[in-house]
């Protein structure tokens, strides 16, 4: 609503007549010594001082009054109100001056509209930037922070000092030694148990001195931890791959200098030693087609997934592949099928794969004169797992059961890791490479399926692994 610009009603206590008496002043002077030295009438001099007062109110006035309305105008753009059409002013003076106050303010309007613009844009970035980013001020307080920081730490830590957040030395230190002035920026990796015993990379950076605001150091940080993790995995897999090819190749090594030497001539022992070295061949290179297996899964990710597969025709190629090893073992393999089995879009290769590991792994482990079932039916959908994009929609399971005995938690969890093998299967010599089950995790990945595995006393061991009809 615009504002309404009105003459105040003057007072003798008011400016306005402050500044008549003070310019009548001169005159009145002179009207007084024109009395004194009797060349003018009291009664004439008093005529002549009023008509000055009257000829002052007169002049200052308009200008008086006028001033008025641009002192409310402003008080009213202070306020918000941007009408400028209600003000009247007869002055060129102060129409110039409403004007330029005016022009002023929409300079200054639109100046602040584009500031609070970039500020909200500045602020939007901040925002979206995926690590924890905090301002220190020049004593170390939180000044500012992005969301993910907010997220990450969890608390109201604005104004707090940064050595409350974090009570690791080395990184406490680096902040001091940036805020002093000792360094420019620092970069430090350090464990944080205050936070679920992550490892995070921290840089700490001086902002310019010309800058102005409370801000004087950004940190970033960066959730390490995964990626250490990783590492470490990385370093254990070259380390247990290079002691799996060693140990067969050191017995191959030992035959063959025996045969060489004290064995020449000693066609029993050659005959024995063959056959080891056979064996260990047979390993070896079972070994390095699981490694390259790994290796090429691991890679191929992003590989489009558009094979029709029919899983009773993978079954029964799998069954035919392995009827001899469940012969050996006395181990009868019986397949299930609970309801009709569509076929699914999946890499055949993949799916062929991953099912004769499965189902060799069962006839593996399954105690003599047992039994083998393999259960396979449609689902609505997966279970979901937590980390893990799994597809929606229809599915299908299969379930591959022996009655082994049962295997505990601690190994349960990481039957998929790489090289692993339970220590009883280690006493019990069964041979395998500990590659199985962590090819067949990578294939479920890259279908976005999941596997699952239970064992009971009672029932055995049960894993079961499930496929979209579809990838969506």
């Amino acid at each position: 609503m615009a504002a309404k610009f009105k003459i105040q009603p003057l007072s003798f206590n008011s400016q306005f007549a402050k500044r008549v008496l003070i310019l009548s002043l001169p005159l009145a002077i002179v009207f007084f010594a024109f009395t004194h030295w009797q060349l003018m009438s009291i009664s004439t001099a008093v005529l002549c001082f009023v008509i000055t007062v009257i000829s002052n109110v007169l002049l200052l006035l308009p200008i008086s009054s006028e001033l008025r309305i641009l002192r409310n105008y402003i008080y009213s753009l202070a306020n918000g109100d941007t009408d400028y059409s209600n003000i009247v002013l007869s002055e060129k003076d102060t129409r110039d001056l409403a004007r330029a106050i005016t022009a002023i303010h929409k300079i200054w309007t639109s100046k602040a509209e584009t500031l609070e613009a970039q500020t909200l844009s500045d602020a939007a970035v901040f925002d979206t930037l995926p690590d924890p980013i905090l301002m220190l001020d020049a004593e170390g307080y939180i000044t500012n922070s992005n969301l993910p920081a907010q997220k990450f730490l969890g608390a109201d830590f604005l104004a707090c000092n940064i050595d409350k957040l974090f009570s690791t030395n080395i990184f406490i230190a680096s902040v001091e030694k940036v805020l002093k002035g000792e360094s420019i920026s620092e970069s430090v990796v350090f464990h944080a148990p205050e936070y679920n015993n992550r490892q995070l990379y921290a840089h700490i950076t001086k902002l310019p001195s010309h800058l102005k605001g409370r801000a004087s150091v950004v940190v970033s940080l960066y959730d390490v931890s995964k990626a250490l993790s990783l590492e470490k995995k990385q370093s254990d897999f070259v380390a247990n791959a290079s002691h799996e090819l060693r140990t067969p190749l050191s017995v191959i090594s030992g035959f063959i200098e025996t045969l060489q030497t004290t064995a020449r001539d000693d066609a029993d022992a050659r005959d024995a030693f063959l056959a080891i070295m056979k064996e260990q061949t047979e390993y070896m290179s079972n070994l390095i087609e699981d490694l390259l297996s790994l290796s090429r899964l691991e890679m191929g990710q992003d590989k489009e997934i558009k094979d029709k597969v029919d899983l009773h025709e993978v079954i029964d190629d799998v069954m035919q592949a392995l009827k001899l090893k469940a012969f050996q073992r006395s181990v009868n393999v019986k397949i299930s099928e609970l309801n009709r089995i569509p076929k699914i879009v999946a890499d055949n290769q993949q799916i062929h794969q991953i099912v004769q590991n499965l189902l060799d792994n069962a006839i593996k482990y399954a105690p003599e004169n047992s039994e083998v079932t393999v259960e396979i039916k449609t689902i609505p959908e997966i279970p979901a797992k937590s980390g893990q994009n799994i597809a929606s929609g229809k599915a299908v399971s299969i379930a591959f059961n022996n009655k082994g005995q049962k295997i505990n938690k601690e190994d349960l969890a990481r039957l998929t890791e790489k090289f692993y093998r339970m220590q009883v299967h280690k006493d019990m010599k069964i041979k395998g490479t500990g590659l199985g089950l962590a090819i067949a995790k990578q294939i479920i990945l890259h279908h976005r399926g999941n596997l699952t595995v239970s064992s009971t006393v009672y029932n055995g061991t049960t894993f079961t692994i499930y496929l979209p009809v579809k990838q969506n």
